[in-house]
């Protein structure tokens, strides 16, 4: 299997068309691309089929002229929620202070009904994620390599037990616990639907 991101595009594509199937008038994907390697501190989860899900609904929303966040797009207000439903997401909590109802993971019917796909999207990733990690003297890495600073990676969502998230690069929240001032829990990075499984 060719990691190279136009194939993970390719397959962020096909995903894309099985939750249509499901639900006629989800939009088409213009730009499957431009989700590889793009994070949102609202919709916050590294790309999984679970954030192409959440962008599914987003996508509902606005083909129905639903307007389901507020705030800059961080918040997730009721319409949201109510969208996610209908696609097989759950908000088993009352609504983030900043984010609304954005924390949305998939339920059992969900992980069924996209079995294979969630299969397919995983594998596509774990190659990408093989093929774009490999570090080498020829790889350019930025300012950031050169000067043997920590900020330089991605940023990820890290969230603690009372919802409150931060953005942090998985290597430093590795290296010692971050932990939250309101509950006292440490932060940590959501786990990606059905990895354990794989």
């Amino acid at each position: 299997m060719s990691t190279t991101p136009p194939v993970l595009a390719a397959e962020l594509a096909g995903a894309w068309a099985d939750i249509q199937r499901h639900h006629s008038e989800l939009p088409d994907l213009a730009a499957p691309e431009s989700l590889i390697g793009e994070s949102s501190s609202a919709c916050g989860r590294e790309l999984s089929f679970e954030r192409l899900l959440h962008e599914a609904v987003h996508g509902i929303a606005a083909a129905r002229g639903i307007r389901d966040t507020s705030r800059a797009g961080r918040y997730h207000n009721r319409r949201f929620l109510a969208i996610a439903e209908e696609l097989g997401l759950d908000h088993p909590e009352e609504p983030h202070p900043s984010s609304g109802f954005s924390l949305v993971t998939l339920n059992p019917e969900a992980k069924q009904r996209y079995r294979q796909t969630i299969e397919r999207i995983q594998r596509a990733l774990k190659a990408h994620t093989v093929a774009t990690a490999a570090d080498t003297k020829r790889s350019f890495r930025g300012p950031a390599a050169r000067h043997g600073s920590s900020g330089g990676g991605v940023r990820v969502k890290a969230v603690c037990d009372c919802g409150r998230n931060v953005r942090v690069v998985p290597s430093v929240l590795a290296q010692a616990p971050i932990m939250c001032g309101g509950c006292g829990k440490p932060f940590r990075i959501p786990e990606i639907v059905g990895v354990a499984a794989g």
